[in-house]
This record gives structure tokens, C-alpha cells and sequence, in this order.
């Protein structure tokens, strides 16, 4: 295992991402300051530039995205966010991990 440990208690291996996309990539992290060490997710967003400007955008897009999930969090059925930082020229979100399936399984391909 290739472990990673962001701000100093979310821990992941970053070699098993549970999804990809085009600024980032998602983890299966454990908490390991709280009781138990309980899963959560770890989004990792990684800017396509470190240029400065570039990267004052980026924060600005970032606290919004952690704004409205903290907004939403408060829904049943939406994870809860737990944190969100920045760390080496990389920006992460927390949120509480929800067991289940991928959606894509109750997706028919071709159907509305």
C-alpha cells in the first residue's frame, strides 16, 4: 500500500483511486483522528497550473464547491463535508462516505 496522509489525519492509497475526472481524483480514506479510524471519502483536485493567478481562481471555485456542499450536506441523502484545505498546491474535500453501489449500476444504457 502506497499510503498518503493528508492534513495530518486523512489517510489513503493513493494507487486505488475510487474515481478520476478532469481536475481530479477521488480516494477511500480513514479518518484517523476520530474513534475507530471511520471511512470517508478524499477528493484531491489538482490544479492544471501553479501560476499564481491560476491558482487564486482555483481557491476562489474551491471554497465555493465546499460552500454549497456544507449547504447541502444537510439533506439525508447527500454527504455530509467534513473538511476542506489546502495542501502543497492541491486542494481536498472530505465527505462522509456512504456505502453502497455505483450509480451506474442503476443506469440502463440507451434508457431515459
Amino acid at each position: 500500500m502506497n499510503s498518503m496522509k493528508i492534513g495530518g489525519r486523512y489517510e489513503y492509497d493513493n494507487h486505488k483511486p475510487l474515481g478520476k475526472g478532469g481536475f481530479g481524483t477521488t480516494f477511500l480514506a480513514k479518518d484517523t483522528k476520530r474513534p475507530g479510524n471511520p471511512l470517508c471519502v478524499v477528493k484531491q483536485f489538482t490544479p492544471p497550473s501553479t501560476e499564481p493567478d491560476t491558482l487564486k481562481k482555483l481557491k476562489e471555485f474551491f471554497d465555493q464547491e465546499a460552500e454549497i456542499l456544507e449547504k447541502l450536506g444537510k439533506y439525508d441523502q447527500i454527504p455530509t463535508l467534513l473538511a476542506h484545505f489546502a495542501e502543497n498546491q492541491e486542494f481536498f474535500i472530505v465527505q462522509e462516505y456512504i456505502e453502497g453501489h455505483d450509480l451506474s449500476d442503476e443506469l440502463t444504457s440507451g434508457k431515459k
